[in-house]
């Protein structure tokens, strides 16, 4: 049997202990011992980016914000998804150490991105950029923790209330999309979102492209204006 190997530990701002696992060539993101993600399953991560940026495949220069990096599946997919030579995409973590694992052991996954000069990473706390903004982004990408029901610290629960939403709601463009994935439906967050100003659409989506495809995870997509379904079902 072959061993996991703890490959990195670091503890958030709020006091929750990240730890980065790899057991047979596969990687898992912990944060107190519960899974938050895993380079096994990453179907949905992938969707949110191609979901999110996909209305905005034609703009000459897309301005997209992705909320956590984590194993960088949905940063790799959002620049995959919006091909343009000027295209700026800006992700915020929090956490200096996932920065330097995906610059570090987790390079492989991804082949090209951290030599991609599109992309902008920014150690900060995504709400805190959103404060700073005006109207500056195409699509808001929201993968932090684990949705709405946020079990690592207040800063990413504070993002899904009403006055959170108010706020992705103003750094958005006119016509640009919130899009926000979840592990969990939760209606009461979609009444926010509609309380908010968004039209929103509801999208499920398997949680992995191989293994047990029936588990699924849910991504809202709320938009400035009326959102045209992408999703391949």
């Amino acid at each position: 049997m072959k061993p996991t190997v703890k490959l990195g530990e670091a503890t958030t701002p709020e006091g929750a202990v990240l730890t980065l696992l790899e057991h047979d060539g596969n990687y898992f993101l912990m944060a107190d011992g519960a899974q938050l993600m895993t380079s096994f399953a990453h179907g949905s991560e992938d969707e949110l980016a191609r979901l999110g940026c996909a209305p905005f495949r034609q703009v000459r220069q897309p301005r997209v914000l992705i909320g956590g990096l984590g194993l960088g599946f949905t940063l790799a997919a959002a620049c995959a998804a919006l091909p343009q030579k000027r295209a700026r995409l800006v992700v915020a973590e929090l956490v200096p150490e996932v920065v330097a694992w995906n610059r570090g052991p987790l390079r492989h996954l991804h082949a090209g991105l951290w030599d991609d000069p599109r992309v902008e990473v920014r150690e900060a706390e995504v709400g805190a950029l959103l404060r700073k903004s005006g109207p500056d982004y195409h699509a808001i990408l929201l993968d932090t923790d684990n949705g709405p029901e946020a079990f690592t610290g207040d800063a990413n629960e504070a993002l899904y209330t009403l006055e959170g939403l108010r706020t992705a709601h103003r750094a958005l463009k006119e016509g640009g999309l919130l899009a926000v994935w979840s592990a969990v439906d939760d209606k009461s967050f979609e009444r926010r979102l509609r309380k908010t100003g968004f039209e929103v659409a509801r999208e499920t989506v398997p949680a992995a492209h191989k293994g047990k495809r029936h588990r699924r995870h849910t991504i809202w997509l709320a938009r400035k204006g009326r959102y045209q379904s992408q999703h391949k079902r």
